[in-house]
């Protein structure tokens, strides 16, 4: 069975002073020959591999702790873990007392072990304490002090760090005094003075080739690990001295002799013979050249030779970066103040009789200064384009991308990157002020084009880098506006009258026949990227795509790419379209209905077959928002043309939605007087001001129900004048077009009507002579006066009533039987505005009945 009592969690404190988990394992305390010393070890559970190797160092401060509750409850306490309970996940219990040991390797690098057995965190404790002299009771083995009190003691009563005499014999002793400093920020200051104060490092250099004559491989060892640790006192004064040029290459020598590597490393040997400087434009100016020698040989140091720093070490070297980040910055701000430099550069650039390995070198030379800039604060960044930008790098990049050596266009495609990223608008400018002076086929932006579509990556790496740059460079967000000129209106005419014809040139050359010509994956892949562009160029540009997708027929090029083999094209192009029909444009829409754009898209439906894939639902939700948005012209297109194709498909109610929307049409359409006569009774029963309403409803009490005959509707004075058979004429015109209606028909416009739509249904009753009851469904006729409201003739409930209606439903009795009307949703509204109003009106009635 496992130990528990050595079980623990490793903890380090990040920069945001949270708590990181290394993982869980085991602990133990030995002697570790490498770190001179007792040293905590910390093997993981799951593969034995080591989380952590820490010294016992005499003067570290190590507290045993005892609960503590997670980051998310008490953020004042210093030391906030819950290894084991969260209160994050809604436990709140207490650690058992004693389980936690807390200390700091270095500064901001503080380490945490919680056990999971108090057994095991005492036996650490005490071992801890036996390496440090103190009795095992105490909770923390040195007295904490803050860090201004402990300056202030430093100032009062200790003297600077003195260092051991440098001496090949004391070595070791110098090693162990850097080592033991690491951890403690007042010592690593107290060294890091020393060192400078005394120059103690150029003479560990002179030890450093004095050991290297003799061959002694163990004062070598010790050298690498004094020099490793003055990297970590992480101090610019320091790095000078050591990245000077009479230091720097010492310094690599020494740390050639990694104790842990059974061999040395040949750094110099690299350096000085394999890699080489090469100025392609002469530097006249000494310290710019010796600033780029030192940043290179510092960025090899860093990335090459230091070793991969612990966890506990990576933030030690921020101030390495940081010198690194400066020396960049300086030789970028040379470079630019070197008038002649520059123009000698520009000059050899677009220089014809310059040589293609020259040409290449200064593409190259270019690129990396770009790079460089992108150090700088963005002001000086502004600065460093536009003394580029002045100096004609614009000019130079075309004449460079019109080259036929492929790293060359590569590297400048490089460079023009940068320059749309950093001001887009410059390069706009640009390429519209050439466009009066060049032919299109050299046109800055066409030629980026022409190198997208002409990419010879099977994976188009550098087609989707340049795509996303013609993407910038076209996005209307990002275009400038002023009182003058517009950009946006001045750029997208010059790209639609030079550019996109080069742009949708491979699209067309593909799309002559019914199926793609070419039908290749790299084609496939960069007739997606195009149509990518142009979705994008739909959703953003206005009457400009409008007017090239209509004039060049594009939609129905690019659906051709519907029957591609890969499913990916084949989704592209339906994407395009659904773009498109997305806007709700009629312009759009008559051009898809002229050209009967629907075909392709239903031919590939059908060509799916039943498979429930991507292209399947694609399809579905394009037609799904012709209905729900109830685009008209496209639903009448549709149902006109591929209902057929289309009214099998049951396992959604889509297309069958069409159909109901577009017969809900046809009725409007063929029935203009009964549309205007439901028109007419809405503003009857709908419109009539609170004064009007009273007016009727006090008639209606007024009249004596023995005047009435039997059934006989009680109507305004206003409506009797109306014309009856006006009205009825086009009801019995209907009547008769229904009853040739086919049974499949009736069946539908049945299911409709127990839908549960609430949109007001008329019921119309004819009896078999010249009389006429016109009704309608109970929960919008209970108006005053209105055929069918309790207490009026003829309705249910009232006296002398005669027919005793229960139907909740609307339909039209004739002889023949009973036929819904189509619903219209129109009326849903006004329905509904009006429904409190006219339940309250059969109440006042009803009371006025009793009281009489």
């Amino acid at each position: 069975m496992t130990d528990t009592r050595r079980r623990v969690k490793v903890y380090t404190l990040n920069e945001d002073r949270q708590w990181d988990d290394r993982g869980t394992g085991h602990v133990s305390s030995c002697y570790v020959e490498r770190l001179k010393g007792m040293s905590l070890l910390v093997r993981a559970e799951s593969d034995g591999s080591l989380l952590l190797e820490s010294k016992i160092n005499p003067n570290t401060a190590y507290q045993k702790q005892q609960v503590h509750p997670c980051t998310s409850c008490k953020p004042m306490v210093k030391y906030v873990l819950h290894p084991f309970l969260c209160l994050r996940q809604g436990r709140l219990e207490l650690l058992p007392a004693d389980t936690l040991i807390v200390w700091s390797e270095a500064e901001n690098y503080d380490l945490a072990l919680s056990f999971q057995e108090k057994a095991g965190c005492d036996e650490i404790w005490e071992k801890i304490c036996q390496v440090q002299g103190k009795d095992p009771s105490v909770d923390i083995t040195q007295d904490l002090v803050d860090e201004s009190e402990e300056e202030r003691f430093d100032d009062m009563s200790s003297p600077g760090l003195e260092l051991p005499s440098c001496e090949l014999s004391r070595l070791e002793e110098i090693a162990e005094l850097v080592a033991s400093s690491l951890p403690s920020p007042l010592r690593r200051e107290k060294l890091a003075l020393a060192l400078e104060n005394e120059g103690y490092i150029k003479k560990l250099l002179e030890i450093f080739h004095v050991c290297e004559d003799l061959e002694n491989i163990e004062g070598l060892h010790h050298l690498y690990e004094i020099i490793k640790g003055i990297f970590l006192l992480n101090r610019t004064a320091l790095f000078e001295v050591m990245f000077s040029e009479e230091c720097i290459m010492d310094v690599i020598g020494c740390l050639e002799y990694d104790p842990s590597l059974s061999q040395s490393r040949k750094h110099r040997e690299f350096l000085t013979k394999t890699a080489k400087f090469k100025e392609v434009i002469p530097i006249s100016d000494p310290e710019l050249k010796q600033k780029i020698h030192q940043t290179y040989r510092v960025q090899y140091i860093q990335d090459m030779v230091l070793p991969t720093p612990s966890v506990f070490e990576e933030n030690m070297l921020s101030t390495l970066h940081s010198f690194i980040f400066f020396n960049k910055v300086e030789i970028v701000g040379m470079l630019q103040e070197d008038e002649k430099f520059l123009t000698d550069l520009f000059a050899q650039l677009t220089d014809e009789a310059t040589d293609e390995e020259k040409r290449q070198e200064l593409v190259n030379f270019l690129k990396e200064f770009c790079a460089f800039s992108q150090t700088l604060q963005p002001q000086n960044r502004d600065a460093f384009f536009k003394t580029l930008s002045n100096m004609g790098i614009l000019p130079a990049l075309e004449v460079i991308l019109g080259m036929d050596d492929a790293q060359v266009r590569s590297a400048a495609t490089d460079i023009f990157s940068y320059l749309v990223e950093y001001n887009p608008s410059m390069v706009r400018e640009f390429v519209m002020q050439e466009a009066q002076q060049n032919d299109d086929d050299i046109l800055l932006i066409n030629l980026i084009i022409e190198h997208m579509i002409c990419d010879t990556d099977p994976e188009l790496g550098g087609a989707v880098l340049l795509m996303g740059l013609l993407r910038t460079l076209v996005d209307p967000e990002n275009m400038l506006a002023t009182a003058n000129k517009t950009e946006k209106t001045e750029f997208l005419g010059f790209f639609y009258k030079h550019c996109m014809h080069v742009l949708t040139a491979p699209l067309l050359a593909n799309t002559t026949e019914d199926k793609p010509s070419k039908d290749d994956f790299q084609t496939a892949q960069l007739l997606a990227l195009i149509l990518e562009l142009l979705t994008f160029c739909v959703e953003h540009h206005t009457y400009h795509i409008k007017n090239y997708i209509i004039n060049k027929d594009i939609l129905r090029r690019v659906l051709v790419l519907m029957a591609s083999k890969h499913a990916f094209l084949a989704l592209c192009a339906l994407r395009f379209k659904r773009k498109i029909i997305g806007l709700k444009d009629e312009f759009y829409n008559r051009y898809i209905m002229k050209s009967f754009l629907f075909e392709p898209v239903v031919k590939a439906f059908l060509n799916n077959g039943s498979r429930y894939n991507l292209m399947n639902s694609a399809i579905i939700e394009m037609f799904e928002f012709i209905r729900v948005e109830d685009i008209k012209s496209l639903t009448a297109h549709v149902i006109e043309n591929y209902w057929k194709a289309l009214e099998d498909v049951d396992y959604v109610q889509t297309f069958k939605g069409l159909k109901l929307r577009f017969e809900q049409q046809r009725e409007r359409q063929d029935n203009p007087k009964l549309d205007s006569m439901r028109s007419i009774l809405r503003n009857h029963r709908y419109r009539r001001d609170a004064r009007t309403l009273e007016d009727e409803e006090e008639m209606w009490f007024n009249t004596d129900e023995d005047d009435m005959e039997d059934g006989e509707a009680v109507v305004p004075p206003s409506d009797k004048t109306k014309n009856d058979e006006d009205i009825m004429d086009p009801i019995s015109k209907f009547m008769e077009r229904k009853k040739l209606k086919e049974s499949e028909e009736k069946e539908v416009l049945l299911k409709t009507n127990l839908s549960g739509r609430q949109s007001p249904s008329f019921k119309l009753s004819f009896s078999s002579g010249t009389k006429s009851n016109l009704t309608s469904q109970s929960s919008a006729s209970n108006l005053p006066g209105s055929p069918g409201s309790p207490g009026s003739p003829g309705s249910p409930g009232s006296p002398g009533s005669v027919s005793k209606s229960t139907s909740q439903m609307a339909a039209i009795t004739t002889k023949g039987g009973l036929v819904g009307l189509v619903d219209y949703p129109d009326d849903d509204e006004e329905d509904d505005e009006d429904e409190d109003k006219e339940e309250t009106l059969p109440l006042s009635k009803k009371a006025k009945l009793d009281s009489s």
